[in-house]
């Protein structure tokens, strides 16, 4: 969020989840769409975004957050 802030995007944030259980760890609107993250600390966890979130919303991207992969999510390069 920092990194975002710093460099003047300021995306709206949520989170999702159904009555069902179903959820999306964090989620950024921007200008191009919805982009989903799914934060796991296991990076070999198979990962499935919910179908009801993908067919309710227009997606711009869907990612998977890792250990392995937070580095460039928060703007470490």
């Amino acid at each position: 969020m920092k990194f975002l802030d710093n460099n003047g995007e300021l995306p709206s944030r949520y989170f999702w989840r159904t009555t069902q259980q179903q959820e999306i760890d964090y989620i950024e609107e921007t200008p191009e769409g919805l982009r989903a993250f799914e934060l796991k600390w296991n990076p070999n966890r198979n990962v499935r975004f919910s179908k009801t979130f993908l067919n309710a919303y227009t997606i711009a991207e869907t990612a998977v957050i890792t250990p392995d992969n937070f580095e460039s999510f928060i703007g470490i390069f």
